[in-house]
């Protein structure tokens, strides 16, 4: 990304490329059956290291949005061109989505319409338009405004059928019933997905507050000062986040708002802390492995879908590798969520290759 002093922010590009690093550690396990408790997703309340993990990307999402936007307006861009190749760059990311989901079967009878890519692409829309046509303040208590009428419609309106919602039970809240009445296809859940309709409305608060970042980093003050100040915000956020959750429990399946505000406060410290390593210590060299997943991390995100059918699949081969490496791994006597995780990390080095290529090629290919 570029800031307004025309450098480009190496802490951007390797946050960007750690978090989908991780992604795909957590996404494609040697074996479901053999995973550490961290890698896996909270089952409802509560949160585990692997829930850090999406948000992340959202708030990385809205920086970019106000440093790439900002660079593009200073460089006499009109904002119905950037709206254009706004919507259209939103429906692509969307088209990939919906193209992963039904890869490699294209069973069109159980498609699922939400999704991780979705979302990206609903916050990236959102919070884009947002960033053209209002001003910050306005941004700031749309993002307000969202957690709050999240919180007061999930926590204390009555649900039609079962009343006061119940966010013990994934069942009894708007969010289920929401999805259940009006998404169609396959849901994650049967009855609810975690990237519905209505959990998609804090999400935007999520790069919203990526977007606050964003404009810190453009102002005139040195870098160690826009560094204190994201730290700053992102303890802020950490301790309303920490208040709310007595309210509104943190979940990631319902993106609670006290779930949004902590990750929002999680995801400023670690910007902050790459910024200060990578962009003000100059310490670049180890983390060029995440750089090279940063600079095309939907191609990467994306390539970590599709070659499942040749490393995670029996269909090509007659055998399925990571079977076989889970077999050979365990009569030999090692720990099986061990031997899960070496798999899994020797997929990220699989996937590094063509995403070195096109970062040594200075290929950045762009939805």
């Amino acid at each position: 990304m570029i800031t307004n002093n025309n450098k480009r922010l190496l802490a951007l590009d390797i946050l960007r490329g750690l978090t989908i690093i991780f992604m795909i550690i957590v996404n494609t396990p040697g074996s479901w059956s053999h995973v550490y408790a961290p890698l896996l997703h909270a089952d409802w309340n509560g949160i585990t290291p692997t829930d850090y993990i999406f948000p992340t990307f959202l708030f990385i999402v809205g920086v970019s949005i106000v440093l790439s936007f900002t660079k593009q307006i200073e460089m006499g861009k009109s904002r119905s061109d950037m709206t254009k190749r706004i919507f259209i760059r939103a429906l692509k990311i969307y088209a990939v989505g919906i193209f992963l989901w039904l890869w490699p079967s294209f069973n069109f009878d159980s498609i699922r319409w939400v999704g991780v890519l979705h979302r990206i692409a609903f916050v990236f829309l959102i919070c884009a338009i947002l960033f053209l046509y209002t001003s910050k303040r306005i941004q700031i208590y749309s993002g307000i405004a969202l957690l709050l009428f999240y919180w007061i419609v999930m926590v204390y309106v009555p649900v039609p059928g079962i009343g006061t919602p119940d966010l013990s039970i994934p069942e009894k809240n708007w969010a289920h019933y929401i999805d259940s009445m009006l998404l169609p296809g396959k849901l994650w859940e049967d009855t609810w997905d975690p990237e519905g309709i209505l959990s998609t409305l804090p999400s935007v608060a999520t790069g919203i507050m990526g977007m606050i970042s964003g404009y810190i980093l453009l102002g005139k003050e040195e870098l160690t000062y826009k560094i204190n100040k994201i730290f700053f915000v992102g303890f802020i956020l950490i301790f309303l986040g920490d208040i709310v959750q007595w309210f509104f429990p943190l979940n990631k399946n319902l993106w609670s708002s006290s779930f949004s505000l902590l990750m929002g406060g999680i995801s400023s410290f670690a910007l902050a802390a790459s910024l200060f390593i990578f962009d003000l210590r100059k310490i670049k060299y180890r983390f060029k492995f995440a750089e090279a997943f940063g600079v095309n991390s939907i191609l990467a995100y994306s390539l970590s879908s599709i070659l499942t059918v040749i490393f995670y699949s029996s269909e090509l081969w007659g055998i399925a590798f990571n079977q076989e490496f889970i077999k050979f791994w365990g009569n030999i006597g090692l720990p099986l969520k061990l031997g899960s995780l070496i798999y899994a990390i020797i997929y990220v080095v699989v996937l590094w290759i063509p995403c070195n290529y096109l970062y040594k090629k200075k290929i950045f290919i762009k939805l």
